[in-house]
């Protein structure tokens, strides 16, 4: 038997590069990226010549220099001695709590209509639909801006909830009091506190270390349950129930950190003219809270219900002939197939949420576009570096939340074989 070696390889000539299909990919990519390099040189160079020009030079300098402006929602302890780099922190953790709950309750907003738009009651599923169309096709500023004239103008004032018999009273149980001026909630108070670690001038409570060690041993607990029941699927065929044992590792462990700490609601009193004893929270951070909460979320119900139709009818009939009611059919069939449809664009409207809480500014909520774009570029009169900087702390915030969505979805998607 003779063994063929084949054709040989043709000597490499650089005329290779453009009219071998095996190089020219990697010719034109190279190219490409050097003129990409050419441009931002250029873009830079020119850059600073025109700073030149104009007297200045480009520097962060400015981020250690006093602030001398206040802040009113703040996270972490700021005054106007502090620097405009601690302003920027302070903006950027305003940032980032109303883009957390943003994204939490605008899913939870758009899960529930979005299959509310589905339902065979006639009334429900219209209301949702003018829902969804009405706040789909006004821009996002101007439901901040009505939000906010029904917040100042028909909220009571504080001191309309004093007296025996007051002219507004608080709502849900006597917890929430909404004035035009903030939103006194409950806040959460320990009977026996176990202290805190100081971290210059933050600190971080014992407690919260706790509830986070008992969680994390609970998640490891969970997944080695979950370990144990598929080995046990594999060798027998048949899975153990795993739900209540779960349920426990998560429940017990928190139900009696939160009885040994003394953990309790303080519902919010007025004393003189204002609340005390709760959390008051600004009307600018609730207004636009909800204005990004409602707006986005029709969105997502759009694609809650765009990924729910995309699952097969059959699949829907097939749970029906196993006797799963419509709830349960609709938690353990449709949703689980719907999600490879839903993520991705998912993902788009966290982006956008993030981003469009930049429009804070409008309602006086200081985040970072309020601080370090706004208060200290006027202060310092470093467009440039302010500019950069936000840029560079918006783009790194959506690459995480972007990262973060893809390892997800890769962790639900359906695994085909």
């Amino acid at each position: 038997m003779v063994d063929y070696p084949g054709a040989a390889s043709p000597p490499f000539r650089l005329s290779m590069l453009i009219y071998d299909r095996r190089y020219r990919s990697l010719t034109i990519q190279a190219v490409v990226f050097i003129g990409v390099m050419l441009l931002a040189s250029w873009l830079i160079d020119n850059t600073l010549r025109n700073l030149a020009i104009m007297g200045k030079t480009l520097s962060f300098d400015f981020l250690f220099r006093r602030a001398g402006y206040d802040i009113p929602q703040q996270l972490i302890p700021y005054t106007s001695d502090d620097t405009h780099l601690r302003a920027t922190i302070v903006g950027l953790l305003n940032t980032l709590q109303v883009s957390i709950l943003g994204c939490i309750s605008a899913t939870v907003v758009g899960v529930v209509v979005g299959v509310l738009r589905l339902s065979n009651n006639w009334l429900i599923a219209r209301l949702m639909t003018v829902y969804v169309e009405v706040f789909r096709n006004i821009p996002l500023l101007l439901w901040i801006l009505v939000i906010l004239a029904i917040f100042t103008e028909t909220m009571p004032p504080p001191n309309a909830y004093r007296g025996e018999n007051p002219a507004a009273s608080m709502v849900m149980f006597d917890m929430i009091a909404p004035t035009n001026r903030y939103t006194a909630v409950p806040s959460i108070g320990m009977s026996n506190p176990p202290g805190v670690i100081a971290l210059g001038r933050e600190g971080i409570s014992w407690a919260l270390i706790a509830y986070a060690v008992v969680l994390a041993a609970a998640y490891v607990a969970h997944r080695l349950l979950r370990k144990r029941a598929k080995r046990i699927q594999d060798a027998t065929g048949r899975r153990p129930s795993t739900l209540w044992i779960s349920l426990a590792l998560y429940l017990v462990p928190v139900a009696l950190l939160t009885w040994y700490f003394g953990l309790h609601l303080v519902p919010p009193v007025l004393k003189g003219f204002n609340f005390a004893e709760g959390l008051n929270l600004d009307n600018a951070f609730v207004v636009l809270w909800l204005a990004l909460t409602l707006y986005t979320g029709a969105f997502i119900a759009e694609i809650v219900r765009a990924g729910i139709m995309s699952v097969s009818k059959g699949q829907t009939e097939a749970a029906y002939a196993l006797g799963l009611r419509p709830r349960r059919t609709m938690s353990l069939v449709v949703l689980p197939q719907a999600l490879r449809v839903i993520i991705p664009p998912l993902i788009s409207q966290y982006l956008n949420l993030t981003k469009n809480s930049s429009l804070a500014i409008a309602v006086g909520y200081m985040d970072l576009r309020g601080t370090l774009g706004g208060t200290t570029l006027n202060q310092t009169g470093r467009e440039m570096e302010a500019m950069v900087l936000m840029m560079g702390i918006y783009l790194l915030l959506s690459l995480i939340i972007s990262g973060g969505m893809n390892v997800f979805n890769s962790r639900v998607k359906l695994k085909e074989r």
